[in-house]
């Protein structure tokens, strides 16, 4: 459903106390990211009790104290630093006649670009602002959409929960519940040279032509089909990340094969937070930065796609990954000042160095996957109680990606699944008849 917002506001929100420092160093990793915003947007049912100008207030009071917290979110970036001079960031408003429930019954996924702040001509991911929020009324206060968006070259999506939780919190009135963020970017990655240049998103995306993006809903029972089909002698209980994955990749990768004179080779790689796999008294779980790496799984062009051989592949390299991070940290639980960019995070880089020589060529289609499956995006509570529905905002902000994404419902057990596809391949991927056993297309939200 298309929808139509009048913008009734915007400003800049500064922090409510000064920086207590003046740079950030950024790393090696934060610089090679794309210069987009890493965006999402949480939709609340009736705000009917409090006005729109007690919600502006109260929303734009509780982000100024958050940023002073947040405070490099509120700089501009310099070349390979942020400058933390409290420029602050931009805070949009906007309203709809539309129903919140119309809108969740006909949801389309192009709809989400309406819900993102416009970016006027000055303003980058890349210099400034950081940080943009955006929040839209629905028609007879039925509800609210909340979108937040920063640079991904200071924050991955672990960053954005976390800053987003601690706003949320701070608007709630739970002061007690808010944390003091470490920005740690620096701390795993080593920063770059100073004749560094980053690369454009045309270097880092292997362009396919224009890409389209359809929202995919893996019910639990489903699931659990899906896994008994990818279990094997050597994984023989799937997690369901592996399992939907794997499938999205095998019909991806035949989708494209149908469209292709000669079979291409095919990849997937998938992002992991080292914040899961990092001792906390080494990085703090509330760590902000692209504290993540990727492993890839690469199957050749004339090869058998079988779900349960690609699981299998899946649970090999990505356990293989794990225990070589394990290995690098041996001894950072004795000395927690020690861990260092020369060993685990150059070997990192190495890996991800490999996978970029490896994979992006015209002869292999890569699809990038990332999960945020287990991830309590659907408590971030206002005052409004939880979300009835939240999505990823990004794919917006650029047509040429090929990804994969995948979240929780907000039972927390079906999952769904967004896929951007370049557009001639999409509509032979949605007619793939095992994605069809075990998936429905973009089907209504109901609330």
């Amino acid at each position: 459903m298309e929808v139509k917002l009048e913008e009734t506001g915007r400003e800049v929100i500064k922090p409510s106390s000064p920086a207590p420092h003046d740079r950030l160093q950024l790393s090696l990793l934060d610089l090679t990211c794309p210069a987009i915003y890493v965006a999402t947007t949480f939709l609340y049912k009736s705000t009917a009790r409090e006005s729109p100008e007690i919600i502006s207030r109260r929303l734009k009071t509780s982000l100024s104290e958050t940023l002073s917290r947040f405070y490099p979110l509120a700089g501009r970036q310099e070349g390979l630093s942020i400058c933390c001079n409290d420029e602050g960031v931009i805070f949009t408003e906007a309203r709809t006649d539309l129903l919140l429930s119309d809108f969740l019954r006909n949801l389309s996924t192009d709809s989400l670009a309406a819900f993102l702040p416009e970016i006027e001509e000055g303003e980058s991911a890349g210099t400034w602002p950081l940080l943009r929020v955006k929040v839209s009324l629905f028609g007879s206060g039925s509800g609210v959409a909340v979108t937040v968006g920063i640079s991904h070259q200071i924050c991955d999506a672990t960053s954005l929960l976390t800053f987003v939780q601690a706003w949320a919190a701070t608007a709630k009135g739970t002061t007690t519940s808010t944390c003091t963020p470490h920005f740690a970017g620096a701390t795993i990655y080593p920063p770059p040279d100073t004749s560094f240049k980053s690369p454009s998103i045309d270097d880092v995306y292997e362009l396919q032509g224009k890409c389209v993006t359809n929202r995919l809903v893996f019910k639990s029972s489903k699931i659990d089909e899906l896994k008994c089909k990818a279990a094997s002698e050597s994984v023989r209980a799937p997690t369901r990340v592996e399992a939907i994955m794997s499938l999205i990749w095998r019909c991806a990768a035949n989708a494209s094969r149908s469209n292709s004179l000669s079979p291409k080779s095919t990849v997937m790689t998938q992002a992991m937070d080292l914040r899961l796999r990092i001792p906390s008294n080494v990085l703090p779980q509330d760590s902000i930065g692209n504290l993540q790496t990727c492993f890839f799984v690469k199957k050749g062009a004339e090869s058998e796609l079988e779900i349960d051989e690609m699981v299998a592949d899946f649970r090999k390299t990505k356990e293989e990954f794990s225990e070589m991070i394990k290995e690098n940290l041996q001894g950072c639980d004795n000395d927690t000042t020690n861990i260092t960019t020369t060993t685990l995070g150059q070997n990192l880089l190495t890996v991800m160095g490999d996978f970029v020589s490896e994979c992006y060529k015209p002869d292999v289609d890569l699809y990038t996957m990332s999960s945020w499956c287990k991830k309590p995006f659907y408590e971030v509570d206002f005052r409004w109680g939880n979300p009835v529905w939240m999505g990823p905002s990004s794919h917006t902000v650029y047509d040429n990606m090929v990804f994969v994404v995948l979240i929780d419902s907000k039972d927390g057990e079906d999952v769904e699944a967004w896929v951007g596809l370049p557009e001639q391949d999409m509509p032979v991927f949605l007619c793939e008849q095992d994605l069809l056993a075990y998936a429905v297309l973009n089907p209504p939200v109901l609330i």
